[in-house]
């Protein structure tokens, strides 16, 4: 599975803005591989984030769920357990599934079964209607080999979130793609649902030979390594989602509503180098620059919203001038380690990430908008 980014006590130091009008705009938390770091390094990136949630309450739940992903790397499930048991004192309305939902998984990897199934029941019986909670129990089914149940948590969720004749909302692909991978060692025929997982799949290797069963017994090679390396992959794959779900956007654009632009602009007038002239060419610029950090393959990408008072607070709690440029790319990130990133593309029907009202379609969605 693939881990959550930390998020640094002090922004790390990335390269320095470059201007839209120039080049795409790369504010970058780094990813970390799940199979280079030790229990210890995952045990001292959980420290990390519980310093910063403790800095910055506002943020505490999204810091809390991406220290407890790092808590049970590092096999430490009964603490994971509890930041969990912490997040459901005073949840968001619309986190608690999913909050219940890692608990659940969680417990079950570490011996309490009974008590994960009566979690996993409870949220299938309240039916939710985000898909990050379906993905992670359903995902707790099949790495426990409950393969027709976990089948059966898929199709409900799409059944609840999908209509097949619209556009697939980036969040439930896993749904389809997950269902898709039962489905496959279960034997089943494709049905629709798995033709529609066909047309999301966005690798150039098909989901039947990605999911194919026989996979690990064709790959032409006794060595075991080779085995073990293909089994690490597999699983890579199948707990990816999860992570991201805690992650912060691993490339997060800064954007400016249209007060806070000008305000920059007149009140910190060194930093006019780094943007457009008009705010209508800065939206404009954000939306070119990832296209073209989609086009060229960049995964995750996400945008946070600055404001003044906030930048002005994080200038001085970095003891740095406002008016530095290089400290627009701290302030991003940090935005982005704090939970604070959108995901870009949002769905053609939903509302622009400028914050216009108008949906992504009517707005910087269509072709020319960049």
């Amino acid at each position: 599975m693939h881990t959550p980014t930390p998020a640094p006590d002090r922004a790390p130091n990335p390269a320095p803005q470059l201007p839209l009008t120039r080049a795409p705009y790369r504010s970058t938390v780094s990813p970390m591989r799940p199979d280079t770091p030790s229990p210890a390094d995952h045990t001292t990136e959980a420290e990390r984030l519980l310093r910063t949630a403790a800095q910055y309450p506002e943020d505490q739940e999204p810091l809390l769920l991406q220290a407890a992903a790092h808590l049970e790397l590092a096999g430490d499930r009964a603490r994971a357990a509890t930041l969990y048991d912490q997040l459901l004192t005073a949840p968001t309305p619309e986190s608690t599934p999913l909050i219940k939902a890692l608990k659940a998984a969680n417990l079950w990897e570490y011996g309490h079964e009974a008590e994960a199934r009566a979690i996993i029941d409870g949220i299938r019986t309240s039916a939710p209607r985000t898909p990050q909670p379906w993905v992670v129990l359903a995902e707790a089914l099949e790495n426990h080999d409950e393969l027709p149940q976990a089948h059966d948590a898929y199709t409900t969720a799409l059944t609840l979130l999908v209509d097949p004749a619209e556009e697939v909302p980036y969040a439930t692909r896993p749904l389809l793609t997950g269902r898709h991978r039962v489905r496959r060692m279960l034997g089943k025929a494709h049905d629709s649902w798995d033709a529609l997982a066909d047309t999301v799949n966005p690798g150039p290797v098909t989901l039947d030979e990605l999911h194919d069963p026989k996979r690990l017994w064709a790959l032409g090679s006794s060595d075991p390594a080779e085995l073990r390396a293909e089994i690490t992959r597999l699983q890579a794959e199948l707990g990816s989602y999860r992570a991201a779900l805690s992650r912060p956007f691993p490339v997060a654009l800064l954007h400016w509503p249209a007060t806070e632009y000008t305000e920059l602009l007149s009140t910190h007038p060194t930093l006019a180098t780094e943007y457009p002239t008009t705010h209508a060419e800065h939206l404009a610029s954000l939306e070119s620059s990832l296209r073209e950090l989609a086009s060229a393959g960049t995964p995750n990408l996400g945008v946070v919203t600055g404001s003044i008072p906030s930048y002005e607070a994080f200038a001085a709690s970095e003891r740095t001038s406002p008016d530095s440029p290089s400290l627009l790319a701290e302030y991003a990130t940090t935005l982005a380690a704090r939970g604070r990133a959108v995901p870009w593309p949002p769905t053609a029907t939903t509302a622009c990430w400028c914050g216009s009202g108008n949906t992504y379609r009517e707005c910087h969605g269509t072709p020319d908008a960049a």
